[in-house]
């Protein structure tokens, strides 16, 4: 109930939450302080809307590797750069799924030339531009 009540509202007072737990304050903090230490919580984070910071143009990238000898350079390299938000190692072809944010189609474009074929490995690289999110920022479903 705990982790249901944080994925919907992340800043609510321990106070509001053991409420809504049926919980008092100091078990609630507890079992609070246990999710954290524990890793089950990783942290805490604000929904920031990507238009309003002029970050509006979303691509999915799938990328193929030449071989599997730099996939740790490759993952390593990635996670170093703040433009790709999520990215995903897959079964099968291709090898990964990237989520880049940019502020336009040109910027992309940039992005794509100067940084993503330069990544240690890179076979292959298929962009998908996202036109709507129907559904982001979901919650485990616990």
């Amino acid at each position: 109930a705990i982790l249901r009540r944080l994925q919907d509202d992340g800043r609510m007072t321990a106070t509001a939450l053991a409420e809504e737990v049926g919980l008092t304050l100091a078990p609630c903090h507890r079992r609070l302080r246990e999710l954290e230490n524990s890793g089950v919580i990783r942290g805490y984070r604000a929904d920031v809307d990507p238009a309003k910071v002029n970050l509006a143009f979303e691509a999915l990238v799938f990328v193929t590797l030449k071989d599997r000898l730099t996939m740790k350079d490759f993952e390593h390299e990635v996670g170093k750069i703040d433009q790709i938000i999520d990215a995903q190692r897959l079964f099968g072809e291709p090898d990964f799924l990237l989520r880049v944010m940019a502020v336009d189609l040109p910027a992309y474009q940039r992005f794509y030339d100067d940084v993503l074929v330069t990544l240690p490995g890179v076979e292959k690289l298929t962009s998908t531009i996202v036109m709507k999110n129907l559904k982001s920022g979901g919650r485990l479903p616990i």
